[in-house]
């Protein structure tokens, strides 16, 4: 089954304690970001209350008692959509409430897919569906009853992981920077 538009959103609302994502493309071309993007990479300041839906969605589930975790994959050198979402994007998201962990395999293996997916409640898992140049194609829920893989997936990526400010630390520290 695919999931769109409200019955999309739904699950955002609807979880009752956790939702997990795990993020692994470099790239990701999304419309509603292009323009900010553009404005990134033009040096220009991040607009105010830049993506203010979404940290509203993540400081009302917090303040509900629920948690939102995500865990983005990261090789250097890093592609221009993700030092985008390490300056404009995670910062604000890791201040609403959000828990943003980052993996960078530019050294090293990690046993995890090359796919997208959010899982809530330990429960329910949706795959998120790409093409090569990061174009989202569809949300598909996974409707088999084993989720099991993913719930492995999502241990090992909280386990090989580092919050984000801890990340943000070390790339300062490094000779060079990012």
């Amino acid at each position: 089954m695919f999931l769109d538009g409200d019955v999309w959103q739904a699950y955002f609302r609807d979880f009752r304690k956790s939702a997990f994502r795990l993020e692994t493309h470099q790239v990701y071309t999304m419309p509603a970001e292009a323009e900010d993007l553009q404005r990134f990479l033009a040096g220009e300041p991040m607009p105010e209350a830049h993506n203010s839906p979404w940290h509203q969605t993540i400081r009302n589930n917090i303040s509900a008692g629920k948690t939102m975790t995500r865990v983005k994959i990261i090789r250097r050198p890093l592609t221009d959509y993700t030092r985008f979402l390490l300056s404009w994007c995670i910062p604000d998201n890791v201040a609403a409430g959000e828990q943003y962990r980052i993996i960078d395999v530019t050294e090293r293996e990690v046993d995890l897919p090359e796919q997208d997916f959010w899982l809530f409640d330990d429960e329910t898992v949706v795959r998120l569906n790409y093409r090569p140049d990061g174009t989202q194609i569809n949300r598909e829920l996974v409707e088999s009853g084993d989720i099991t893989q993913y719930l492995r997936w999502r241990d090992l990526a909280l386990a090989e992981s580092v919050p984000f400010a801890e990340y943000q630390a070390e790339v300062a520290d490094a000779p060079g920077g990012q």
